[in-house]
């Protein structure tokens, strides 16, 4: 059995679990899993980039600003600047 194999098995498995383990549902599994492993396999490979060491210095200090306040351009890659949202508007009543 071949990596393409294996990779489409796995993959009708886990659209076969997802659905309840239906019964009599094996071709459209496997053609939906084909499907999945062809765009897989077409998909540009994504590169790993080596993690950098800490070194126990914001962004902030690095730069010579002196404060360890982070602001929204300072944050550490792993960090997301989080704005306070929106209130909705309300909903219109119905006429």
């Amino acid at each position: 059995m071949s990596t393409d194999d294996k990779r489409i098995r796995e993959f009708a498995y886990q659209i076969w679990e997802s659905e309840g383990k239906p019964e009599g549902q094996e071709a459209r599994h496997w053609d939906m899993a084909c499907k999945l492993a062809e765009a897989e396999a077409l998909a540009p490979a994504k590169s790993v980039k080596p993690a950098k060491a800490a070194t126990g210095k914001s962004p902030a200090t690095k730069a010579g600003t002196g404060t360890k306040a982070k602001s929204a351009a300072a944050a550490t890659p792993g960090e997301k600047s989080v704005a306070p949202k929106k209130p909705r508007a309300p909903r219109k009543p119905a006429s």
